[in-house]
């Protein structure tokens, strides 16, 4: 599953939730300001992996009459041109590596900035928040199919992309990784 910028927030309050939690982190500073440089770490490398989408497609978009003429499958041409140029782009495709590069990320910027304090070793803290991040993951497609099927049954008829279906959406989003304990 890939991760999406519509999934940050939840992931940083999670990992934020974890390291409070957590009997061998000390906090120093607010919630709200460790949620926030959280979400923007997980913005960046999103935002790279879409820099090397949009990067595909245009290498892709040029060759549209070859790949037509040879009858090309392009979505396979995507996965093997992303796959090269992944690490240009400075983006890990396996998503149990990318995860924890992640979490090394996050630890590097939370100690140097002050933000925690730890005694133990950098591994137990960085396993804290790449366990944070995978089981998001893991529990987001559940829970966005449900929501997904109770939108299909909502009472008034709900126009995907509107601001009244994004609304109804995020907070019966948010309602299920609630009751899963995801967040």
């Amino acid at each position: 599953m890939r991760m999406k910028t519509h999934h940050t927030p939840y992931i940083s309050r999670r990992i934020t939730r974890d390291l409070i939690t957590c009997e061998f982190v000390e906090i120093r500073k607010e919630k709200h300001s460790i949620e926030a440089e959280i979400e923007k770490i997980l913005d960046a490398d999103i935002d790279k992996e879409y820099d090397l989408d949009e990067k595909v497609n245009e290498i892709l978009d040029a060759q549209e009459e070859e790949i037509e003429f040879h009858n090309a499958d392009r979505r396979q041409l995507f996965w093997m041109t992303k796959k090269r140029l992944a690490n240009d782009y400075g983006v890990i495709l396996n998503n149990e590596d990318r995860f924890s590069d992640i979490a090394h990320q996050i630890l590097d910027y939370l100690w140097d900035e002050d933000f925690i304090h730890y005694t133990c070793s950098d591994n137990q803290i960085k396993n804290v928040i790449f366990a944070s991040i995978d089981e998001f993951m893991k529990g987001f497609e559940e829970a966005d199919s449900d929501v997904i099927a109770k939108l299909k049954n909502y009472k008034r008829k709900l126009i995907p992309g509107t601001d009244d279906y994004e609304q109804i959406y995020h907070s019966l989003y948010e309602e299920e990784l609630i009751k899963r304990g995801l967040i």
